[in-house]
């Protein structure tokens, strides 16, 4: 879909792009085959799109021999797309209050994030997609941080935790502002997951979220009321010193201490 076609159906359909919902409409057939090439979908593939806009990528996507599901939490693109001859299931809601829509059985989830609700959408995804085989996401470079930080720094915390736990990490190529309506003024990224089968459950990332729930205490604070004689004898065990905060830790150590304390 061509920066012209993407204009004229925003002006056919008087859709405004909406600032609340980090609206910037793709519009680089390039991008949007790097986008699908890298999900590796094949035939038969429940495929789940989050966010699907004006069809950018639903429609090349709709075309494939695949079982499709789109999510929208805009009312006018809603309607908009369920007025396109596409072999997908639209569904209107806010895709972080939807229940019962089926997680577990997709194989493949793609995305393009805004930046507001990156974290929320991705977590959900992990916990509720446990049988994904690939997740594509678009995020604005400067959010890459929070997903590909190291232990120790600032941006470190649960969602980079849990993303190297989940699975094998690639930037699959850069995407500069010219490539939506309207531009932004930063460059985004699209990044590929390819699921580990050992991957973290729901109780493993609450876990996480807990051990970082006030960044400034220890990791003993934050964990106060587990068995304290099995958290000594892991730090024993790993070198680390009792006045640690969660920081310091590799995201491998958060699932050796989980294990460790059940």
């Amino acid at each position: 879909m061509i920066r012209e076609r993407v204009l004229e159906i925003m002006r056919e359909n008087k859709i405004l792009p909406e600032a609340g919902f980090g609206q910037n409409f793709l519009c680089d057939e390039e991008i949007i085959s790097s986008i699908i090439e890298a999900a590796d979908i094949k035939p038969g593939d429940k495929a789940l799109e989050i966010g699907p806009g004006i069809g950018a990528l639903t429609e090349p996507l709709s075309k494939m021999d695949i079982d499709l599901t789109c999510v929208e939490i805009d009312k006018r693109l809603v309607s908009y797309l369920k007025t396109q001859d596409l072999k997908a299931e639209i569904i209107d809601s806010d895709f972080l209050k939807l229940k019962d829509y089926g997680a577990d059985e997709f194989d493949v989830v793609i995305s393009n994030l805004p930046y507001y609700v990156m974290t929320d959408i991705m977590m959900k995804v992990f916990e509720e997609a446990v049988h994904a085989r690939k997740i594509v996401y678009m995020v604005e470079e400067a959010a890459l941080d929070r997903i590909l930080c190291e232990s120790g720094t600032k941006s470190y915390g649960p969602l980079a935790v849990v993303s190297e736990l989940y699975g094998d990490i690639r930037i699959v190529t850069k995407v500069p502002g010219t490539c939506f309506v309207p531009q932004p003024r930063t460059t985004s990224s699209v990044i590929c997951f390819s699921c580990y089968e050992n991957r973290p459950d729901k109780s493993l990332m609450e876990f996480v979220k807990k051990c970082f729930a006030q960044r400034r205490k220890t990791l003993a604070n934050n964990l106060k009321g587990c068995d304290k004689d099995k958290f000594r004898a892991w730090l024993t065990e790993t070198g680390y010193e009792e006045g640690i905060r969660a920081e310091v830790l590799e995201p491998c150590d958060f699932r050796d201490l989980y294990n460790a304390l059940k």
